[in-house]
């Protein structure tokens, strides 16, 4: 029987191990993508150390899959044989059933979280609800590494700045230049907001002008809040950094009606100056990623103006050396896997 190459998580809390699986066949409303790139998350995570119930394990963890569909099945008709086509992190869940407005997305009979509640792309093969699927334009000739980060990182920070209800040319600050924080300042720059990019250190400051910051913040140098008040205060800060002190303490440079949105998950609790919210009438807000229509909407803008993920490509065997890499913040900016290179095409799947 043909084999698909995987990097399954066996019990919660473990480790990634490779392995072989029997190739997925697609059920009814399915499709099966050959997998081509899958983009490495700290949401991933939420996989292998099992942060929602309702996950089963062995899982095999990956939410920034970009492949080509190699079968159908039952049902699908939206889809052909041999488009590349996405897999996102927020894919499937309807927000609308009374599971999903309790926040049990694994009870949803439209859950298809992939990587969570169904395997990702941490592989070879994966299977994929058709509703969960994300169009790639025919005639992109972006790499699959290059669009797989779209897909997480790039609709976590797409969709707030769309949607945040900030006028272009208003203060916006990003706080962190990473994984997330480099697509961010990219798109706040093409969307016409005046933007101020906050790291730590003088070595960051080039690259954020690189990727269009117009104002860059040294959070060793001074109080980023501060340096935002004295900028008139920012309309809009997006956290894209997992640093729960750094994010408490830039809620003061919000100006009036100002809003803060986070889309980094850090793992303490977030202690905010509520007298601040009170008097300037602020608001903290978090948001989950995006649908397969936002994904696709995130794709259209990216490749529109040229806001491109800059990554570091690993072979799927050195999963847990990227992982690392990720987590300990050496990779510039964001890991990738490639799914590709130990496949066989006369052998059908065959390692």
């Amino acid at each position: 029987m043909s084999k698909s190459l995987v990097v399954e998580v066996r019990t919660r809390g473990g480790d990634f191990e490779f392995t072989e699986r029997p190739i997925p066949e697609p059920g009814e409303a399915e499709v099966r993508i050959r997998v081509e790139a899958c983009g490495i998350c700290r949401g991933d995570d939420v996989c292998r150390l099992g942060f929602w119930p309702g996950i089963s394990y062995p899982r095999v963890p990956g939410h920034e899959v970009i492949g080509v569909i190699d079968a159908l099945g039952s049902g699908v008709a939206g889809f052909a044989l041999g488009e590349r086509v996405g897999a996102g992190w927020n894919a499937g869940y309807c927000e609308e059933c009374h599971q999903c407005r309790r926040g049990d997305f694994a009870g949803c009979k439209n859950s298809s979280i992939n990587g969570i509640f169904n395997d990702g792309g941490y592989a070879q093969y994966m299977t994929v609800a058709e509703h969960a699927l994300v169009r790639i334009p025919a005639d992109c000739d972006w790499s699959s590494a290059e669009l797989a980060p779209l897909l997480c990182a790039g609709v976590s920070t797409f969709s707030p700045l769309r949607n945040s209800g900030v006028r272009a040319g208003e203060l916006v600050a990003i706080q962190g230049i990473g994984g997330l924080g480099h697509l961010a300042v990219q798109f706040a720059h093409r969307m016409g907001y005046r933007v101020a990019a906050i790291s730590s250190g003088a070595d960051k400051k080039d690259l954020a002008h690189q990727l269009g910051a117009h104002i860059y913040i040294d959070g060793s140098q001074i109080d980023p809040a501060e340096a935002l008040r004295n900028l008139g205060g920012a309309a809009l800060i997006l956290a894209t950094a997992p640093n729960a002190e750094a994010i408490g303490a830039l809620v003061e440079g919000l100006k009036m009606n100002g809003k803060m949105i986070i889309v980094a998950a850090p793992h303490d609790k977030v202690q905010i100056n509520s007298l601040h919210l009170l008097g300037y009438r602020a608001t903290v807000m978090g948001w989950p990623g995006g649908s397969p229509a936002d994904s696709e909407d995130t794709v259209a803008f990216a490749l529109m103006t040229n806001c491109r993920p800059l990554v570091e490509v690993f072979p799927l065997a050195e999963a847990n050396r990227a992982y690392e890499q990720m987590k300990t913040n050496k990779v510039r900016f964001r890991a990738v896997l490639d799914c590709r290179e130990q496949i066989d095409d006369s052998e059908a799947g065959e390692p």
